[in-house]
């Protein structure tokens, strides 16, 4: 990415998740290593240091992850939350809060590790069913708020928080209770680790103005962009899974020429690869292992 692409400051807010290191079910192996992931993760704080304009909002859906190694062990857990959060704020960014992000109780996505105390009630066997993952807000410096006095009424007016949702729906507390979407098949998502419109929607709400520009550089399905669109945002995404084009064209009514007519543009870079079929391969390997 090159700010011929994105322009330095140009950016409102970004909402993303990174693929989650090695997740089982998501992206096995699709990194070599968890130092590789991790300069991942420091390419990505630069960049957004970069793009953001003054005082504006890094938004990341990220978790710990277990990750089985070699044929045997229970896996290793990595602290996927704390390195993140410890490379953002090196890279020059504030820590501004966590949000966790808390799915229906009977949803567990990989294995149910509470099953190991119940085959041994006894100490040091409890391992907790994981229903929860962590939306990280960073900040590029401090907001000035004179930069509200600039723009037009009627942006203003169209940009207002429902402050009745705001409470009724506890968008105010730093738990936020939202369904999670399961990649079945016949959804577009099927088989894509994709975050439920409800997460961006909320927090373009919260953190941009209409017309304001929201990018995803980890785009996968394209949540982000169609819900920027249809709250009246710019928005500009990244996917290097070149197998995901269609599920994004499809997803945002490029496919069936619904779109509304704005400006959009879609590129294929140096540098995508087809992944989607591979992993899914993988994944359907380890699950049969599994079974």
């Amino acid at each position: 990415m090159t700010a011929s692409e994105v322009s330095d400051g140009e950016v409102a807010l970004i909402v993303t998740s990174p693929p989650y290191y090695n997740a089982p079910f998501d992206y096995p192996d699709l990194f070599p290593s968890y130092e590789d992931y991790l300069d991942l993760i420091r390419a990505f704080a630069s960049q957004s240091r970069r793009v953001l304009g003054k005082g504006r909002i890094c938004a990341i859906v990220t978790d710990d992850m277990l990750v089985r190694e070699g044929n045997g062990g229970r896996g290793k857990k990595y602290p996927i939350v704390a390195d993140t959060t410890r490379i953002f704020v090196e890279e020059g960014l504030l820590y501004r809060d966590k949000i966790t992000w808390v799915k229906p109780a009977g949803y567990t996505r990989i294995s149910r590790r509470s099953g190991v105390v119940l085959q041994h009630p006894y100490p040091m066997y409890f391992y907790p069913d994981n229903i929860q993952e962590s939306i990280l807000l960073f900040q590029n410096g401090e907001f000035d708020y004179e930069y509200m006095k600039e723009l037009p009424p009627e942006v203003l007016e169209s940009s207002k928080i429902d402050t009745l949702r705001l409470n009724s729906e506890n968008w105010t507390l730093s738990v936020w209770n939202i369904t999670n979407v399961l990649p079945k098949a016949g959804r577009v998502e099927e088989g894509v680790a994709a975050f439920p419109d409800e997460i961006p929607s909320r927090l373009i709400k919260l953190f941009t103005f209409a017309g304001e520009t929201v990018f995803d550089p980890f785009l996968g399905s394209g949540t982000t962009l169609k819900v920027a669109r249809e709250l009246g945002r710019r928005g500009i995404g990244y996917e290097i899974d070149l197998e995901l084009r269609e599920v994004i064209k499809k997803k945002l009514g490029l496919d069936y020429h619904r779109w509304t007519g704005e400006d959009y543009s879609l590129e294929e870079k140096t540098g995508a690869r087809n992944l989607r079929k591979n992993l899914q391969t993988k994944v359907h390997q380890q699950k049969s292992v599994a079974s």
